[in-house]
């Protein structure tokens, strides 16, 4: 009898369809309130997404899944509510409010309790908060901006798989070599039954950061370089882009962009879409080149939210000298999107390396791109390109054509430039490890709607103490001096924008939710805490992002 292995995951959601996502251990047919989706293979793994249409909006509907007609979720002893599908209001039919929660970065350190609130699993704590309080209102989405699964530490079942299959004595050690393996990270992750719950409830939209491929994954040409010259990259990178398109990037994408998608559109042709899939991956990471690679950003309308996910990672182009954090395609699509806003109230772009950081560590960031770019000369270019990647140095500010890009974007949508301006304009983001807000300060005397970014790293990763310290450090006023002296001695130019932390920065496991209430936003950031299981998460930030004001 076939049995699920990771599922289900409610991804794609709207006014009227659905889709389900499962893996499962052999060819099987899935039904899912009476829609029925035969699995594709990949590498003796079985998938299936299946797509509910017909409902109708605002409505919810418990489901239970099949697989050749026996049930199989919910499991039989559940502890959980039962899982379901909720369509979104068509129009302003319905004035509920609409939540987003939010986070990045989760390793999964083996154990269920602790009294480290550093090793308290935050999505694990929302989710069994969510469970056991069945009158709280769960959010209407659920965005994961990176690190969904980590190569290189945490997944002690993983672990134990690679060394049960290979020698680790020679890179890449205990990180995933292949597909297989990369499909043991997501399988551990998405395993937890809490979690898995809350998975199959709410609707998800994901990107990968590095950790989904590898550490440090394109932070710069000589990088990309050193990593191609490697004998197991190829397989590697393959790999992981295969695990990636299958676990997170295909249950992205709405049932008709899905349908349009070459690889998608052509797996029922093929008894094991292994090695369709292999062959496109295989040329994936084509961007660096200068060569535009598949496009993994893509948008999600939640009543009138407008979500725009953008590959930060994959879409760089990072050759002959040039250092952009998107290609020419990726920028076309990012701002033709930020530019047909009728009807929406608030955009959020979603993209996993913050844009605004804390000015301490964004001036010495710059400093270093600056002197990597041979304003000190060769030498000094060499020993800063080994602080860029040791201190994963990568962020929107050593692309400065791209942070001057993207700010002159968020003005112009915030001023009505393109177009009616939202009410707010919301940059989400993680990979850093800290949390806090921050504020982009407007130009000029004229109206303008807010411009925010909220930062929620990590979900789970416990933290070592002289890292949070090194952090710290370089926040301090101090260090603040330094880096904007640094960087004026490199010549590096105004940053082209003005900005202030007006929370955080915390250092602990957080997850974040934005609640939109028609023009008004507010975000709310919950940090781990010991507690009984139902309440390991406290407020530490709760504050509304239309007054919101610099100190």
């Amino acid at each position: 009898m076939a049995a699920l292995v990771v599922g289900p995951l409610l991804r794609y959601v709207d006014e009227r369809q659905a889709t389900v996502w499962v893996e499962t251990d052999r060819r099987c047919e899935v039904e899912v309130l009476g829609k029925r989706q035969q699995t594709f293979a990949v590498e003796g793994h079985h998938y299936a997404l299946v797509t509910v249409e017909g409902l109708e909006p605002a409505s919810s509907h418990p489901y239970e899944v099949a697989l050749d007609g026996r049930t199989v979720w919910p499991p039989p002893a559940a502890d959980q509510p039962p899982s379901v599908i909720r369509t979104q209001a068509d129009g302003a039919a319905d004035a509920a409010p609409t939540l987003v929660t939010f986070g990045s970065c989760r390793t999964v350190l083996g154990g269920q309790e602790s009294d480290d609130p550093d090793r308290i699993d935050a999505l694990r704590a929302f989710a069994r908060r969510a469970a056991g309080a069945p009158d709280e209102r769960l959010p209407d989405l659920l965005v994961l901006l990176g690190d969904q699964v980590y190569d290189e530490n945490g997944a002690p079942r993983t672990r134990e798989f690679i060394r049960s299959r290979r020698g680790v004595d020679q890179p890449p050690g205990e990180c995933p070599a292949d597909f297989e393996e990369y499909t043991r990270l997501y399988r551990e992750a998405w395993q937890d039954a809490d979690v898995q719950w809350l998975l199959s409830t709410v609707p998800s939209a994901m990107i990968f950061d590095d950790h989904d491929i590898i550490d440090n994954w394109n932070t710069s040409e000589a990088w990309v370089a050193w990593a191609r010259a490697q004998p197991w990259w190829s397989q590697r990178a393959t790999g992981g882009l295969m695990a990636y398109w299958l676990y997170q990037h295909v249950g992205n994408l709405s049932p008709q962009a899905r349908d349009a998608d070459p690889v998608w559109s052509r797996i029922p042709a093929h008894p094991d879409a292994g090695p369709l899939l292999r062959g496109w991956a295989a040329g994936q990471d084509a961007g660096t080149n200068g060569t535009p690679g598949a496009q993994w950003s893509f948008l999600r309308d939640v009543g009138p939210i407008r979500v725009l996910m953008v590959d930060s990672r994959n879409g760089r182009v990072l050759h002959g000298g040039r250092r952009d954090m998107l290609d020419d395609d990726e920028w076309a699509w990012l701002e033709g999107r930020a530019a047909d806003l009728d009807g929406v109230d608030h955009l959020l772009i979603g993209t996993s390396l913050p844009f605004l950081l804390p000015r301490g560590i964004h001036d010495h960031e710059a400093w270093v791109t600056a002197v990597c770019d041979g304003r000190w000369g060769r030498l000094a270019a060499r020993l800063a390109e080994r602080l860029r990647q040791e201190l994963q140095f990568n962020h929107w500010v050593t692309f400065p054509a791209s942070f001057a890009r993207l700010a002159a974007l968020l003005r112009g949508v915030a001023a009505g430039e393109r177009g009616a301006a939202p009410a707010t304009v919301g940059v989400l983001s993680g990979d850093v490890h800290y949390s806090y807000l921050a504020l982009l300060t407007p130009e000029g005397d004229a109206p303008t709607s807010p411009v925010w970014q909220a930062v929620s790293s990590p979900l789970c990763y416990d933290l070592e103490r002289a890292i949070v310290g090194g952090f710290g450090a370089l926040m301090s006023r101090p260090a603040r001096w330094l880096g904007q002296s640094l960087a004026r001695l490199a010549g590096v130019r105004d940053a082209g924008a003005r900005w202030d932390l007006v929370d955080g920065p915390w250092f602990r496991n957080v997850i974040s939710t934005a609640r939109f209430d028609g023009p008004q936003a507010r975000v709310t950031l919950e940090q781990t805490v010991v507690g009984p299981a139902d309440a390991q998460l406290r407020v530490v930030a709760n504050r509304s992002l239309n007054t919101v004001q610099t100190p």
